[in-house]
């Protein structure tokens, strides 16, 4: 493995925990979601294990699930992520701060304002997680009555993107002059008016806001559909992968930053994290306990919730001690749906088991020891099965000072995570380039 490879870990906050039963685990912060002392806390002690970034993860509907799941559910409700994380801006000085914002909803005007607003309040932290949203409740918050189609979804994001990322380049580095002698605050000179009209959006601008202190906030991607795949190979920096296996892993990788080579881009400049569910303990009984007590605190109502979630479709009529049954491709996460029907079928789990382990996370898992962990993440690193990895804790805080405080001077130990950050940026710690202005390459290129 060559000397300069080194792990990016991202944390995946909801703003706490994604597993159902973590509220209800001995010693854990049931009221954490809402309550910014226990935020700050945690991203803190983020810092303080030198993580890439503190994801916040984003719901745009509360009525998706039965009302006996949704009465025993604490991960629906939370802050919103453009307002909690820049007040974590103010309490930390290298931790990226990462934000869902979905292009299928929002403006895209106002995703710009807003995420260049958070790179500049954080000194050049911020990062988007580009969503369409899975999610067809979500339609009925916004003025819609059904869900816009998978693919179409895909289709209006890439323009999206390009939207928002043109927006970002509405001025030039140096726009900004304020000569006070002058007189001149802004040189006209060196302001782009966007005036796009395609075929979702028409937006005229430009961004009444600099340029972001990254140029861009990082890109960051979730889908791992065919567009999903397609999307990220052409935009995106990061993506939070969800594969369950090492062989899953390298497949994923290879696709996509094979994607990239094809495209003409540099493939070290997208950082490859899976979504990792990981529980420390002091031998592996010990972490197996811990799983098995917070696997225990899930009720079946938000098991089978969970499930109908993740497939797309009702299931809480099926036999719970029979198979899982045959389903139609859903309009919502269709990677999703694979996953958990491959999961199903590959360990002939029934709909009651199948269920209990999706309510609490069925992804990949390391339980074990501080030094086991530290073995399967390297392999996964050195056989190019990701970059790194987005890390769920079990729990909160425990499971996070548990990982902070042994599995991470485990892996600095072996020479494959930093002891401190190389910058002040989010790009300058994982490692990727400024994007140049569009529209002012000549400008940038002179500022030089």
């Amino acid at each position: 493995m060559a000397a300069d490879r080194q792990l990016h870990l991202g944390a995946f906050m909801r703003p706490a925990s994604i597993h159902t039963g973590a509220w209800r685990y001995p010693g854990a912060f049931p009221d954490a979601n809402f309550n910014l002392s226990h935020m700050v806390r945690f991203a803190q002690t983020l810092e303080r294990g030198c993580f890439d970034a503190f994801f916040m993860a984003d719901h745009l509907a509360v009525l998706n699930m039965p009302v006996e799941a949704l009465k025993r559910s604490h991960t629906v409700t939370s802050f919103d992520p453009l307002t909690l994380l820049p007040a974590l801006a103010m309490v930390t000085r290298h931790l990226g701060l990462i934000a869902t914002a979905s292009t299928t909803f929002e403006p895209p005007y106002l995703i710009a304002r807003r995420f260049a607003s958070l790179d500049h309040i954080s000194g050049g932290r911020a990062a988007w997680n580009v969503v369409t949203t899975s999610n067809p409740d979500a339609a009925l918050n916004f003025g819609m009555d059904d869900h816009m189609p998978h693919d179409e979804r895909y289709a209006r994001a890439r323009e999206f993107v390009d939207v928002v990322t043109g927006l970002w380049d509405s001025f030039a580095d140096d726009a900004f002059i304020r000569d006070v002698e002058s007189g001149i605050f802004m040189d006209p000179a060196k302001m782009h008016v966007l005036d796009h009209k395609g075929a979702y959006l028409s937006v005229r601008g430009p961004l009444n806001i600099a340029r972001p202190v990254q140029g861009w906030p990082v890109i960051v991607q979730a889908g791992a559909s065919e567009p999903g795949r397609q999307l990220a190979a052409e935009t995106a920096e990061m993506i939070f992968g969800a594969s369950s296996t090492l062989a899953e892993g390298k497949s994923f990788y290879a696709d996509v930053k094979g994607r990239m080579r094809r495209l003409g881009r540099n493939p070290d400049h997208l950082k490859i994290l899976p979504a990792a569910f990981v529980v420390v303990g002091d031998s592996l009984q010990d972490a197996k306990a811990k799983r098995a007590l917070v696997d225990s605190k899930v009720h079946y109502a938000n098991a089978i919730a969970s499930l109908s979630i993740m497939v797309g479709h009702d299931v809480s009529g099926a036999d719970p001690d029979g198979p899982l049954p045959d389903l139609p491709p859903t309009n919502q996460s269709r990677s999703a749906q694979e996953r958990v029907v491959a999961l199903a079928r590959r360990e002939g789990l029934t709909v009651r088991q199948l269920a209990q382990r999706l309510g609490g996370y069925a992804g990949l898992a390391f339980v074990g020891t501080a030094q086991s962990i530290a073995d399967e993440m390297q392999q996964w690193l050195e056989e190019e099965g990701s970059d790194g990895f987005n890390i769920m804790f079990p729990f909160l805080p425990a499971g996070l000072d548990d990982f902070v405080d042994h599995v991470v001077p485990e892996l600095q130990r072996r020479g494959i995570f930093r002891t401190r950050y190389p910058g002040r940026t989010l790009r300058d710690t994982l490692g990727l380039p400024r994007p140049e202005n569009r529209f002012f390459k000549a400008a940038a290129a002179a500022a030089q």
